[in-house]
């Protein structure tokens, strides 16, 4: 047992994934429970589809990719927010448009100006292709976005539940939207490398959610969303490493498997424990409870 648990860690890519992993699965449950808290789910997935034309042009450029990245997920949040303001279109309207209209641009981009960018790798994420560098990087830009969590917490948590309320107190509103749609940005963009543009929003949502169903206050969402964050991905990636699949979705498959469980069993919110369930099912249960229930 022990052997089946060192032997991955003698290659240097394993490791260098492994650490990557960890990272991000602490990063992206936090960043991605403010989003779940209010019903901005789908605004992860805007933000990593969004992100491709900043990358094309970057490269082109020889500029850093990840700032190319930033600018253009920062400036598609902002013409949603620009074309909800300024029309009837509702939210999910404008996110649907420049949603498919980024992700259209940024594969012509690539296309046209014949960039090196590995489409496939972006799209579904390129693990085990890690390297030290990238590490480290991942790292500053968490202990970043953790830290200036943990100072505004308290602003960003009345924010999350009573806008109206922190815009009467005098809050920045505005600026705490902004702060908080960088962070998510930042975090995407940490996270691409491991399980792409497709699947990014899984690894920001997935384990959040499945927390939610478990526990009933944000900062114990955090904590648990981490964990199964983190537990997923080091174990998608001992699947990937024995049963030679794919990274990304077999950590992506893994966050979801932890999802149903929770729906199915969590004590409160399971689907199998809920009262008018067993009820309506006492029927099938009743001879499994009588065959292994101990006597008086």
């Amino acid at each position: 047992m022990l052997n089946l648990l060192l032997e991955p860690l003698g290659y240097e890519f394993m490791r260098n994934a492994i650490a990557i992993g960890v990272v991000v699965g602490i990063l992206c449950p936090v960043v991605g429970t403010y989003l779940i808290v209010q019903r901005m789910a789908l605004l992860g997935d805007v933000i990593a589809e969004t992100v491709i034309p900043g990358m094309a042009i970057a490269y082109f450029f020889r500029l850093n990719l990840l700032a190319g990245a930033f600018i253009s997920g920062i400036c598609s949040t902002l013409l949603i927010a620009w074309i909800r303001a300024n029309s009837r279109i509702k939210v999910d309207g404008a996110m649907a448009i420049i949603c498919s209209s980024f992700f259209a641009l940024g594969i012509l981009l690539i296309s046209v100006l014949r960039t090196n960018i590995d489409l496939e790798a972006l799209l579904f994420g390129d693990i085990l292709g890690v390297r030290v560098t990238d590490v480290q990087r991942t790292a500053i830009v968490a202990v970043i976005v953790l830290v200036l969590i943990k100072l505004f917490y308290k602003e960003l948590l009345f924010y999350t539940f009573d806008r109206q309320g922190a815009q009467a107190l005098g809050l920045p509103v505005n600026f705490i939207y902004f702060g908080l749609l960088a962070a998510v940005t930042l975090t995407i963009i940490s996270s691409l490398q491991i399980v792409g543009v497709i699947l990014v929003v899984s690894l920001l949502i997935c384990p959040g959610i499945t927390a939610y169903l478990l526990v009933k206050q944000l900062h114990q969402m955090m904590w648990l969303g981490s964990l199964i964050g983190v537990v997923s991905t080091v174990s998608g990636m001992y699947l990937s490493y024995y049963f030679d699949i794919p990274s990304g979705p077999a950590i992506v498959l893994v966050t979801f498997a932890f999802f149903l469980l929770a729906f199915l069993f969590s004590p409160s919110q399971g689907l199998l424990t809920r009262p008018e369930y067993t009820q309506h099912y006492a029927w099938f249960l009743k001879p499994f409870r009588s065959k292994y229930s101990k006597p008086k």
